[in-house]
């Protein structure tokens, strides 16, 4: 067991990362660690994570109560506890402002999945949570339908938090999706994102017990699942949805290509016209029919009709 001081120690060279990574500008940010069943070590408010001092740090109860330290505790402990309350295994939490990851939380937009081995064996399923005002207990409760299944959420209009084992356990998912999200968007500005299949991220789903990494997936069964298509917090959780709109499933690309050029998918269409532009008309047009805003039999682009629910999968 590492000391209390130890933990300190450690909770600050976190801090120290998050500043220097960028992921919390000014005093943005907070860390926490589980120290017993009803004592929980995290950050103060009001201070730079990037230079704090191991008796800058405060303990607080599982109600948010400061028990001790000089400085006043992190106005969002209530977040942290949360999750620690429904995950008996998770010991530390960072929430920041990682700014490529925050860029898909100001969008909405899903974390796409196939396109990155490293990405789907270490992280795997990543949630975004519908947008509270931060500091309060509905903040904190937005997190709860999520965390049961992933240790990586993107918190909407706000940040990441990423839970862990221990301190830098949930620190490097925060490096790891901040990572992720950065490459996406370069990725995104070279031209479309090109995703391997299924199949091939089964393979690596079915690798992640072996190295101790828990997936959701293949609790639920990975079997006809549409494990590129769709997240599986799209289902299920919560009323709040995001829906695709820069970075499109495979499922949806090939529907879009049919309705470009029937029988040649991926083919460009024949008017001359951005592919890319119309894949990403048509795609809203079936998120809407899928969403019941197209009306009950499906929206009609171009002449040609799609039926709801055409991305299927878990």
């Amino acid at each position: 067991m590492m000391s209390e001081w130890k933990l300190r120690e450690e909770m600050c060279e976190v801090g120290r990362r998050v500043y220097a990574k960028g992921f919390a500008a000014a005093n943005d940010g907070n860390i926490s660690y589980r120290l017993s069943d009803d004592r929980v070590l995290c950050t103060p408010t009001r201070v730079s994570k990037g230079f704090m001092k191991p008796d800058d740090l405060c303990i607080v109860d599982m109600d948010g109560k400061q028990v001790s330290g000089k400085r006043k505790r992190s106005s969002e402990i209530l977040l942290h506890l949360a999750i620690m309350k429904t995950r008996a295994d998770i010991k530390a939490c960072v929430h920041c402002h990682p700014p490529h990851a925050t860029a898909f939380a100001v969008t909405h937009e899903p974390i796409p999945k196939c396109t990155m081995p490293e990405f789907e064996v270490f992280l795997g399923e990543v949630a975004i949570t519908p947008y509270e005002t931060p500091g309060g207990q509905p903040f904190a409760d937005t997190v709860i339908p999520y965390v049961k299944d992933t240790d990586t959420i993107i918190l909407a209009n706000h940040g990441t938090i990423t839970c862990g084992s221990d301190l830098m356990d949930a620190y490097f998912k925060t490096e790891i999706i901040d990572a992720y999200c950065r490459i996406l968007i370069l990725a995104k500005q070279i031209g479309p994102i090109q995703y391997y299949n299924d199949a091939k991220a089964a393979e690596l789903i079915k690798l992640k017990p072996g190295i101790g990494v828990r997936d959701v997936r293949l609790e639920k069964g990975l079997e006809n699942c549409d494990l590129c298509g769709n997240s599986l917090f799209r289902e299920g959780y919560t009323e709040f949805k995001p829906e695709h709109r820069a970075f499109i499933p495979p499922k949806l690309q090939q529907a879009a290509a049919e309705v470009l050029m029937p029988g040649a998918n991926g083919a460009a269409p024949k008017n001359g016209q951005d592919t890319e532009a119309l894949v990403q008309m048509i795609t809203d047009q079936v998120m809407n029919a899928m969403n019941g805003s197209g009306g009950s039999n499906g929206s009609v682009v171009k002449g040609q009709t799609f039926a709801s629910g055409i991305s299927g999968g878990v």
